[in-house]
């Protein structure tokens, strides 16, 4: 009779913990289907499926199998956003402190995977425009395969983002920036034996002309240059004149105009 009693007494205490939990669940449920709407309906309203179109991430969201658009798949998201909110409050009210717990941290970590999305929707905006300037220029001046490249533009900026994005999310941080570097200090490597190896003739060409006109220009200089030390000791010279050994300076000879009228007999 005392297990019993116990056991009644512990359920009659839970009861009034599972009827908050299932009325939190249920209004917060409520909320977050009209969150979700409202979301949509905002984002629809100001364009965000045209932006996203032209990003690339409509595309992405259909190829995951999302049945819906841009907007639709950030609403949902914003959905469970809430709906983790209502889940944390609902389980401390059932008196579950393990379970909240580890929602907030999953909490905590949606706002990481919104600002990765963003990321890579700019990054989206950025490759695209940058591969069409890209392939517009290389095609004006008529500079290899344009279409190669623009998409190697438009790779790098992927590469760019999605290490950001990742970054962002947490997700083996160490790994993915190590094997940027390496990729990257590969590329650089490459570029720098083939240009080495296949452009060695034209860096000896172009070294040895800015060498010849070194040689050509040094005459010139050192002429320019002693002319312009005979200007300086000239004008040194004007304004500094020779002192008599009194100390006066010596006075400059008087020059008179026109011819002496004297005859030679008479000067004679």
């Amino acid at each position: 009779m005392t297990s019993i009693a116990a056991a009644l007494a512990m359920f009659l205490g839970a009861i009034p913990k599972i009827i908050g939990f299932a009325v939190i669940l249920i209004f917060g449920w409520i909320i977050a289907s009209l969150v979700s709407t409202a979301v949509a309906a905002l984002l629809r309203a100001v364009k965000f499926n045209d932006l996203a179109q032209r990003s690339g991430f409509s595309s992405f969201v259909q190829k995951s199998g999302i049945r819906t658009d841009a907007a639709g798949a950030l609403a949902t998201i914003a959905k469970w956003f809430v709906r983790l909110i209502v889940l944390v409050v609902a389980f401390d009210a059932l008196g579950l402190p393990a379970v909240s717990q580890v929602l907030e941290q999953l909490l905590l970590w949606i706002p990481n995977l919104v600002v990765a999305m963003v990321v890579l929707v700019l990054a989206g905006l950025a490759a695209n425009a940058l591969h069409a300037v890209v392939r517009g220029a290389t095609s004006q001046a008529d500079l290899g395969n344009p279409d190669l490249l623009a998409n190697l533009a438009r790779g790098a900026v992927w590469a760019f983002a999605i290490v950001i994005a990742v970054n962002q999310l947490g997700i083996a941080t160490t790994l993915v920036n190590t094997l940027f570097m390496a990729t990257v200090g590969a590329v650089a490597l490459a570029l720098g034996l083939a240009f080495g190896l296949g452009g060695r003739d034209t860096a000896a060409l172009i070294v040895r002309n800015w060498y010849e006109q070194g040689q050509q220009a040094a005459p010139r200089l050192a002429e320019a240059a002693s002319s312009a030390q005979d200007q300086m000791q000239s004008n040194s010279r004007e304004s500094n004149p020779r002192p008599l050994s009194n100390g006066q300076p010596l006075a400059r000879p008087a020059v008179t105009g026109g011819f002496d009228s004297t005859p030679v007999s008479s000067r004679d």
